[in-house]
């Protein structure tokens, strides 16, 4: 669809983005979003999405940036602090409940990873889609 700009040449058009159509905030959802690859920085966002489901609400966990290489094969069963199961577990055991796990594409192209395999079980989905859910979500947490 194209619009004429007010007191403009018929050449001077300027095209209109597509409207996203809104949808509606559900309070019982929660974002958590992991940003960082530090062992310390892991486990929360999975204890708090597994607190999250055992409540009755909809938590999504959604990695983006450096914290994508907790996903690579191996890195995660690698990480295991206090009396905690080992960061691979606690995903496993996310996943198991019904949490979906995404995983930002735009990331891991950043990180050159396009033939990288992640670990099962996690999506990979646009950078449009870290918006889309923080906009649905009641409350959104970065890690």
């Amino acid at each position: 669809m194209s619009t004429f700009l007010p007191n403009s040449e018929p050449e001077n058009v300027v095209e209109k983005e597509p409207e996203r159509s809104p949808k509606m905030k559900d309070e019982k959802a929660i974002l958590y979003v992991q940003t960082s690859d530090q062992p310390e920085r892991q486990y929360s966002p999975l204890v708090l999405a597994q607190t999250a489901k055992a409540m009755d609400l909809n938590p999504k966990v959604y990695y983006v940036g450096q914290g994508l290489r907790v996903l690579k094969p191996g890195a995660a069963e690698k990480i295991k602090l206090g009396n905690f199961p080992t960061v691979r577990e606690m995903i496993d055991k996310t996943l198991e409940m019904g949490i979906e796990i995404y995983v930002c594409e735009a990331s891991k192209q950043m990180l050159g990873w396009e033939k990288v395999q992640l670990i099962p079980g996690v999506k990979i989905v646009g950078a449009a889609t870290l918006n889309d859910l923080a906009l649905e979500a009641g409350t959104t947490m970065w890690f």
